[in-house]
């Protein structure tokens, strides 16, 4: 069998153990994908990457016309180059002249991209089945994969990075490694100068920072600062969060806060609950959410989701005051929670 696990793919990346034949990179994740297929571009057409010995293809040219990937495999490049063919978006439909390229491939390595094939794909099967094929399944990154990725691409530019950069970016990105690759690429230019990159950087640069101004409202409302609520509201605001959005928010944070609030009753420490939350709040906000668990019982918490939904209402029927009416109500909690 040439069926690589999805660990194993690094190291065949690092060191091919095939000189011709046929490589399919394949799986859910296509900026992976797109990726490893590059990289085998660069081993197989080394200098000549841009030149006359590659050829880039499209699934959708080769459907109606199967044959031509059999042409353009055996055809000799005009200097002696190594005959390179990658073809994008392959499909079973190459099935037919694969399995004569996998008996006699020429010299040729055609690496192919597809999504995400099931075991029986005749695609997938026709390639694990050859000596002369190599399949390389790429998933969505793990955290351990995109840890290394992030750490590997400063040091590589020799950034240095504080402690909690690497564990920010990972809680802000998502698994997809094209877009992953494209943030880590943005931080390494900002930083390029300084050679210096914060959490702060990494928050500003890229974060959901409407989703971030949300939270920090929530977590001054939360545990009674009132000083830190009228700078995160001045942001928001800013940053074009209407009052009705704020008022959704912290409507939503609260009842949220109450949905732990009783496992805390049952004998859940706040700590534990927090832990075993789905999605896991940032790291950066537990000691806050923690402190909000003891600050708040329920039935403190049920007179505040009272007091946001008869804001939210009157914030509507009276659309020019929803600011005020919106700051009075969070300015109140907020006094409630620092007497606390």
């Amino acid at each position: 069998m040439t069926a690589l696990k999805a660990h194993e793919v690094e190291r065949f990346l690092k060191r091919p153990d095939l000189e011709a034949g046929i490589l399919l990179v394949y799986g859910p994740d296509t900026g992976l994908v797109r990726e490893t297929a590059q990289r085998l571009v660069r081993h197989y057409a080394g200098d000549d990457a841009g030149g006359m010995g590659l050829v880039t293809l499209d699934g959708s040219e080769l459907d109606g016309d199967p044959g031509r990937l059999l042409v353009e495999a055996r055809t000799s490049s005009l200097f002696g180059e190594k005959r390179v063919v990658r073809v994008r978006n392959a499909s079973k439909s190459l099935a037919v002249p694969l399995a004569e390229l996998a008996d006699d491939p020429s010299g040729a390595a055609i690496i192919l991209e597809a999504g995400n094939l099931p075991p029986r794909d005749a695609l997938r099967a026709l390639v694990e089945g050859t000596r002369n094929g190599r399949a390389l399944p790429c998933y969505a990154d793990s955290d351990e994969t995109i840890l290394r990725l992030i750490n590997e691409t400063f040091a590589a530019a020799g950034i240095r990075t504080d402690p909690d950069v690497a564990s920010t970016l990972r809680e802000t990105l998502g698994n997809d490694r094209e877009v992953t690759r494209r943030e880590l690429e943005k931080l390494s230019l900002y930083a390029a100068d300084s050679k210096v990159l914060t959490r702060d950087d990494v928050l500003v640069l890229c974060a959901d920072n409407a989703a971030l101004v949300l939270d920090e409202v929530a977590d001054a409302v939360g545990t009674g600062h009132a000083d830190r609520l009228d700078a995160a509201l001045n942001r928001a605001l800013g940053a074009a969060v209407n009052p009705q959005q704020l008022l959704s928010s912290l409507t939503s944070h609260f009842t949220q806060l109450r949905r732990w609030r009783t496992l805390v009753d049952a004998g859940t420490s706040p700590r534990d609950v927090l832990e075993g939350a789905r999605p896991k709040p940032h790291f950066s906000r537990k000691a806050a959410l923690e402190q909000q668990l003891r600050l708040w019982s329920d039935a403190a918490l049920a007179q505040a989701l009272d007091r946001l939904l008869r804001a939210t209402a009157d914030s509507r029927k009276n659309y020019g005051r929803a600011e005020t009416v919106m700051r009075r109500a969070f300015l109140a909690l907020t006094q409630i929670a620092a007497q606390h």
